[in-house]
C-alpha cells in the first residue's frame, strides 16, 4: 500500500478536492486527510471562459496557469503522500471527433509539488476507441468491496450516482474478482445534473449554487418540458456513453421564459428524470442507490430522485465513504493503478475495445521513484 493525493477540479469549476487514499491500486486501504481549496471569482470565471476551447485556443493557456498553481498550492500541504493523482481542468469533450481535453500539465506540478505525478488519464481510452469518461467506476467498484468488508453493504449489486456538472451512474458486483471482471461493472453519463442548475443562478442570481435548493422549493417543473427533453436521442443510446458538460446547452433557453424558481425545478426535475431513464440499462436492480457529488445536499434533488427511480436512494456516507471527496480519492486510486499497468477503464465502462491503462506518469527532476510503487 502506499500513500496517494488524488485531486480532482470537475465540471461544476468552483474548486480543488484533494485526498489522500492508502491503496496498491487495487483494493482500499484507508482513507487520509482531504481539503478543498476554492477558486477565486477570477479564477472561475477564466476557467468558464476557456470552456468548449481545445489546446492553442485563446484563454487555454490561461486556464491551464490556474489549474496547475492551484493544485500545487494544495499538494504543499501534504507532505505525506507519496504519489499525486491529478486529472487537470476538463474543458472539452468530444471523444468521436476531436478527442478530449484537461487542461494542465502534469509535468510541471511534478515539478512543483516535488513529486511524481500521473495525469492525462483519459486520451489513452479515447485514443483506443473508448468514451474517455467516466473514469470512477472501477473506483466505485473498490469502494463497494471495501463497504462489503467494513460491513455497512451487503454483498450484492449497488449503483453510485455522482451528480457533479453532468450525472454518471455506476453499476457494480462487489462479488466480481476485479473491476475489468465480466460483468462486475457498468457504467455511463446520465445526463445533465447540477451544470444548468447552477449556471441558471450564477446568470440570475449571482450565486455560484441553489443551496439547499430553496430556489426549486418554491417553483413548480413544467413536466411538458421535461417529458419533451427526455425524447433527446440520447437516452435511447446504449451505454457505455459519456456527456460534454455543455452538450444540452439547449436546456438555457428552453426554461427562459419560466420564472426562477419554476426553471430550477425544472432543471431538478430533467436531473432526476435522465437518471430514471438509465436504469433500463442496468444489468440488475442495485440494492440502493449511492448518490455523491454535490447534488446530494441539495434535498429537492434528493426527493425527486428517490420519487423516480424504483430502488432505495441514500447517500454515500452510508456506505461509510465520503461524497464530496469520492472523485478525489478516485484519481487517486487511479494513479496506484497507472504506476502498476493495470486497467483504469473497459468495455462496459467506456466502451474502449480491451480493457485500457491510460494516464501519464511525470517525474520529479532531480529525484528518483521507482515506476511501480
Amino acid at each position: 500500500m502506499i500513500r496517494v493525493l488524488g485531486m480532482m477540479s470537475g465540471t461544476s469549476m468552483d474548486g480543488v478536492d484533494a485526498a489522500v487514499i492508502e491503496t496498491d491500486g487495487v483494493r482500499i486501504g484507508g482513507f487520509g486527510r482531504h481539503a478543498y481549496r476554492a477558486y477565486s471569482d477570477n479564477e472561475s470565471a477564466t476557467l468558464h471562459a476557456a470552456l468548449g476551447r481545445w489546446p492553442d485556443e485563446p484563454g487555454v493557456m490561461d486556464a491551464a496557469e490556474i489549474s496547475v498553481a492551484s493544485h500545487a498550492a494544495l499538494a504543499a500541504d501534504f507532505p505525506e503522500a507519496d504519489l499525486i493523482g491529478y486529472h487537470g481542468q476538463t474543458l472539452a469533450h468530444d471523444p468521436h471527433g476531436r478527442g478530449t481535453h484537461q487542461a494542465g500539465d502534469g509535468a510541471l506540478l511534478a515539478r512543483l509539488a516535488v513529486r511524481p505525478v500521473v495525469w492525462d488519464f483519459r486520451s489513452e481510452d479515447v485514443r483506443q476507441g473508448g468514451e474517455g469518461a467516466p473514469l470512477a467506476p472501477f473506483f466505485h467498484w473498490a469502494c463497494a468491496d471495501w463497504a462489503v468488508g467494513q460491513g455497512h453493504l451487503p454483498a450484492q449489486p449497488v449503483a453510485f450516482l455522482n451528480l457533479g456538472g453532468v450525472g454518471n451512474i455506476t453499476w457494480v458486483d462487489p462479488a466480481a474478482p476485479a473491476p475489468e471482471s465480466p460483468g462486475a461493472c457498468l457504467a455511463f453519463d446520465t445526463g445533465p445534473a447540477n451544470a444548468p442548475i447552477n449556471d441558471l443562478v450564477r446568470r440570475r442570481h449571482r450565486r455560484s449554487h441553489d443551496k439547499d435548493g430553496e430556489l426549486a422549493k418554491a417553483g413548480r417543473a413544467d413536466d411538458a418540458l421535461v417529458a419533451d427533453f427526455l425524447r433527446h436521442p440520447y437516452f435511447n443510446r446504449q451505454p457505455p456513453k459519456s456527456l460534454d458538460r455543455d452538450q444540452f446547452a439547449d436546456l438555457d433557453p428552453a426554461v427562459a421564459p419560466l420564472s426562477d424558481a419554476d426553471a430550477a425545478a425544472t432543471l431538478v426535475a430533467v436531473l432526476a428524470g435522465a437518471v430514471a431513464s438509465g436504469f433500463r440499462w442496468l444489468p440488475s436492480m442495485p440494492s440502493v442507490l449511492l448518490v455523491c457529488g454535490g447534488g446530494r445536499r441539495n434535498p429537492v434533488i434528493m426527493a425527486r430522485l428517490a420519487e423516480a427511480v424504483p430502488c432505495e436512494v441514500r447517500p454515500v456516507e452510508a456506505a461509510g465513504l465520503d461524497g464530496d471527496m469520492l472523485e478525489a480519492q478516485a484519481f487517486g486510486w487511479l494513479a496506484a493503478r497507472v504506476m502498476r499497468g493495470l486497467p483504469t477503464s473497459g468495455p462496459t465502462t467506456t466502451g474502449v475495445s480491451a480493457p485500457c491503462c491510460g494516464g501519464r506518469i511525470s517525474q520529479p527532476r532531480g529525484r528518483f521513484f521507482p515506476t511501480r510503487p
